[in-house]
């Protein structure tokens, strides 16, 4: 069976893919749909949740808040077919509008934020940021909106503070409100109404993010590095998308790309990979195939799931906090992620099997494993392998600055990371 490989990708179009996939994405719920979105405008049919789903084979998607599950039903599935699933997660590191978010100081509306997961905070500074999120009314629809530039967090000036380059340190709660704009007096929920074409006093709830507005760019010597805000992990999300796209509909095995929410709180959410949304899709799945529960766990022993999520590549001036002979490099190819204590899933046999779907896309892979005395996160590829008992590896492409409003990565190593996800598709 053909297999897309490194060499037959185009990465000029594969990052102009990437780089406007990501503007159209600012927040989880606009990622989900814009997803969504791609997989129905190449013939995917779009299902709900409370509705009967078809059965027999077929191109499908479905979304749940802020997560998206989409996945190709081949001819001659049966009720053991077991399923390939390339798993993702749709947030990133951010902030998000606090209830009563409107507050004025110093003749500057400014707009009330929480932390949202582990961000690089300084370097939210400076920066030309968005609103972006969904809003719900009182008559029930949900609606996504976003601002477009609007917001700042302004630094403190050097002659205010003369030891801040040694040692810049950041109150959460007084120093990272962001201003929007002049005056005493003004609503910073009704720029979102706006934007959504409803008043400020039809919502009724919300759940709306900050996020970087500016543009992901391709540069460096002969343009090998790509810069981007959440890229952890939309990197992953897009290969996923072009590599289902391209999957057979004639291959052994139900492919499967799990975009989950909420990653960086730890999972802990009916769209979060620690909570039920892939189980009851492969459920349903099964119910579709006349599936047994014995014949789901037979199906289950011969699956796999790929988590794919950004890993760390060798900082140049830090060497010493990545580990002194395990050195994975920006475009030395999508790492291996590997931990002792099961941080991440990888094992022997995961191994075996990834190295096998890089060889056959025409791909490096190198191995990522932490500085013993730095400790190393986690992803969800250790929850989703105990909620689903799938055989679990750890997988994603090296990235410099992980949780920075802007986040840098090689070009080779994204086009790299699709290669070798439609490799996995294709049942390597």
């Amino acid at each position: 069976m053909p297999v897309t490989t490194h060499a037959s990708l185009d990465t000029a179009a594969y990052l102009e893919g990437l780089a406007a996939f990501v503007q159209a994405s600012p927040s989880s719920y606009h990622t989900a749909e814009e997803v969504a979105r791609r997989f129905v405008e190449a013939g995917f049919e779009r299902l709900d949740e409370r509705d009967a789903w078809p059965s027999g084979a077929g191109r499908r998607v479905v979304v749940r808040d802020g997560a998206v599950i989409a996945w190709v039903h081949p001819e001659g599935a049966e009720a053991t077919t077991p399923v390939r699933v390339l798993g993702a997660h749709t947030d990133s590191p951010s902030f998000k509008l606090k209830p009563s978010p409107s507050t004025a100081s110093a003749g500057l509306l400014q707009a009330g934020v929480e932390v949202y997961g582990g961000p690089l905070l300084n370097s939210w500074l400076d920066r030309e940021l968005e609103l972006a999120g969904r809003l719900a009314t009182r008559d029930g629809r949900m609606l996504l909106a976003r601002t477009g530039p609007m917001l700042r967090i302004p630094q403190l000036a050097i002659h205010l503070d003369r030891e801040q380059n040694k040692a810049l340190s950041l109150d959460k709660q007084r120093h990272l409100q962001p201003v929007w704009g002049s005056g005493d007096e003004g609503d910073v929920l009704a720029e979102l109404a706006a934007d959504a074409g409803v008043e400020v006093d039809e919502i009724a709830g919300y759940d709306v993010l900050v996020a970087d507005t500016a543009p992901p760019r391709r540069f460096g010597r002969d343009g090998a590095f790509f810069a981007s805000g959440r890229m952890d992990n939309l990197s992953s999300v897009y290969a996923g998308l072009v590599a289902l796209l391209a999957s057979p509909s004639d291959a052994g095995h139900v492919s499967v790309l799990a975009a989950f929410d909420h990653e960086e709180l730890g999972s802990e959410s009916r769209s979060g990979a620690a909570g039920p949304f892939l189980e009851d899709v492969l459920a349903r799945i099964g119910d579709a195939l006349g599936a047994s529960d014995a014949d789901r766990r037979r199906a289950a022993a011969d699956s796999w799931l790929l988590s794919s999520d950004a890993g760390h590549g060798v900082h140049p001036n830090y060497p010493e906090r990545h580990d002194p002979v395990n050195r994975p490099v920006l475009g030395g190819g999508p790492l291996l992620k590997l931990n002792a204590n099961q941080r991440y899933a990888s094992d022997a046999l995961g191994s075996a099997m990834w190295r096998a779907a890089c060889e056959r896309a025409g791909v490096p892979t190198q191995p990522f494993v932490s500085n013993n005395t730095v400790p190393c996160g986690s992803t969800i590829g250790p929850i989703s392998a105990t909620r689903l008992g799938i055989r679990t590896v750890d997988v994603g492409v090296p990235l410099l600055s992980m949780h920075s409003a802007r986040e840098l990565a090689h070009v080779d190593d994204l086009v790299a990371l699709a290669a070798a996800v439609t490799a996995f598709f294709a049942g390597a």
